[in-house]
């Protein structure tokens, strides 16, 4: 009972005493009664109303309202843990252990151009028989570019990438035992299509990196690309003049069977587990990056939308992404064309002695040229011709430093600009005659920018496109890229032994108009976190 309700009862009862008592009290006496309770009553109000006003004023007023809305718990999503978390020694595992396999993937796509001179003179191959073994390797990248991605994408990218690594090392080791030509080009081709499933780790690696790092860091990975280079070239150098390229071969699958152990260490993608609604896996992640990283996850609990539609193709042809994946398509396939037309077109060069060289010694004086017989009169490559490939290699890392500038400084979209139109300058400076020294100079500034490119044009897709199709937008991507890569040995092993110029062309022309395209790209990622849905 509260007390205006008691004191109202009081004087009610004062009423009622009044009222009962003896005839003879005075009248007066019963109103002072009355006055006083009704006094009484009024101060009694008064203090309640204060009452309730300090209540409402009070801190404590929202807990004890029943109908105050109570606050949510807090959340996070896995790119603010990411970024939360940091970079430390989980992220140097990574570094280290996916550029590895960037170790085996250059191998396998360089052997190409050292092993080209060898079977052309034990299967007594033309020009198109040569390019078309590098092409069924690209054949089979296109075919399992997109069944990689999209598997990538529904599956997990670990599985993908672990997967595509033991079926390249199989294949590539049965090439090694090919009887004839068309087992090596059938084979090879096999390897095409691991080497696919393969170049899913530069999705799973980009998903860890937080975005601040992400510029630094990839086109560090380049240097794992040129250390397979040069170790392919090392066992040229050393195992074909002796054993012969099937040993080489078979010496060049054992950092992939390596490789195959060090991928235990690396945790599926916490972006991908999110995704497919694997939320309690992805959290066991983070938290163990955190502890390697001796850093502290967000407070809260992981919340992210189920993506229902992960890996659809409608999405990169969507209003949003439409004109960015077209020009991206064709972005690719210049990147690739222009990539390995400067490989091929280098060994191709070299093992002809096509080059205008003004101080030609007696070994790149003698021409490559097909006998009446129509049996394949070829030359080895000789050891000046291996040190001048090492050193082209070299022009994969020469120039990070430039490309890490260019991409914190102008961005992705402008840094594609300018490397394409400086790759297409370099192309034709090939035809103006110069010593050796100045050639090898050129091959070095080629092979570094189209590197620097590849690069760009990775980083980019991997950061324009949301997790549901990351691994499908960039399973697209290289297998647009590999359409490239099957015309350019017809380019640079086929057409060159006609023209020089006439085969320098095509790498020029597609450079200045990728670079066109590149400018017309509507969405600009420096500095962007990546997107989980669309």
């Amino acid at each position: 009972m509260t007390k205006i309700a008691f004191f109202k009862k009081v004087a009610n009862s004062s009423q009622k005493a009044v009222s009962m008592s003896s005839v003879g009290r005075p009248r007066r006496s019963s109103m002072k009664t009355q006055l006083v309770s009704a006094i009484q009553l009024e101060e009694v109000e008064m203090e309640e109303v204060n009452n309730h006003h300090q209540e409402v004023n009070s801190p404590y007023h929202e807990v004890n309202n029943p109908h105050q809305e109570v606050k949510e718990p807090q959340t996070y999503s896995v790119e603010e843990a990411v970024e939360t978390i940091g970079f430390g020694r989980f992220h140097v595992m990574l570094f280290i252990i996916m550029g590895s396999a960037s170790i085996a993937e250059a191998m396998e796509i360089m052997l190409l151009a050292v092993v080209s001179p060898e079977i052309r003179c034990e299967w007594h191959l033309d020009n198109w028989e040569v390019a078309l073994v590098s092409t069924m390797v690209f054949a089979g990248f296109m075919v399992c570019g997109v069944l990689s991605g999209y598997m990538a994408d529904r599956y997990g990218r670990w599985k993908v990438v672990f997967g595509g690594s033991v079926w390249a090392a199989y294949f590539s080791l049965l090439t090694s035992f090919s009887p004839s030509y068309g087992w090596f080009i059938f084979l090879r081709l096999m390897v095409g299509c691991g080497v696919a499933g393969c170049s899913q780790g530069f999705v799973l690696k980009t998903e860890f990196i937080p975005a601040s790092y992400r510029s630094y860091l990839l086109p560090l990975a380049s240097i794992f690309w040129m250390v397979g280079s040069m170790l392919i070239i090392m066992l040229g150098m050393t195992v074909v003049p002796t054993l012969g390229w099937r040993w080489m071969i078979r010496l060049s699958v054992i950092p992939s069977v390596l490789l195959l152990l060090l991928f235990q260490l690396i945790p599926e993608s916490a972006r991908y587990n999110v995704s497919a609604g694997n939320v309690q896996a992805a959290v066991e992640t983070l938290q163990r990056i955190a502890r390697m990283n001796r850093a502290s996850m967000p407070p809260g609990r992981l919340v992210e939308p189920l993506v229902k539609e992960r890996g659809s193709w409608r999405l990169l042809v969507s209003p949003a992404f439409r004109r960015t994946s077209l020009l991206l398509w064709y972005s690719w396939f210049v990147a690739s064309f222009s990539y390995y037309g400067s490989v091929l077109s280098s060994s191709e060069l070299l093992e002809k002695n096509l080059l205008c060289v003004t101080d030609a010694d007696a070994e790149h004086q003698q021409k490559h040229s097909h006998p009446e017989d129509g049996m394949c009169y070829c030359i080895p490559f000789g050891f000046n011709d291996y040190q001048t490939l090492l050193i082209s290699c070299l022009g994969e890392v020469a120039l990070i430093p430039l490309n890490i500038c260019l991409l914190n400084v102008f961005g992705r979209k402008w840094s594609m600009v300018l490397l394409e139109l400086m790759a297409a300058l370099f192309f034709m400076l090939v035809n103006v005659c110069s010593t050796m020294f100045g050639f090898t100079i050129l091959l070095f500034l080629i092979r570094s920018l189209v590197s620097m490119n590849f690069n760009v044009v990775y980083i980019y897709t991997a950061e324009v496109y949301p997790t549901a199709v990351r691994s499908l937008g960039l399973g697209f991507c290289t297998s647009f890229s590999r359409i490239g890569g099957m015309i350019a040995p017809f380019i640079a092993q086929v057409l060159m032994s006609h023209s020089v110029i006439l085969a320098m062309l095509p790498f020029s022309v597609a450079c200045v108009l990728c670079a066109v395209g590149a400018f017309l790209l509507p969405i600009e990622t420096k500095g962007r976190a990546l997107l989980q849905n669309s």
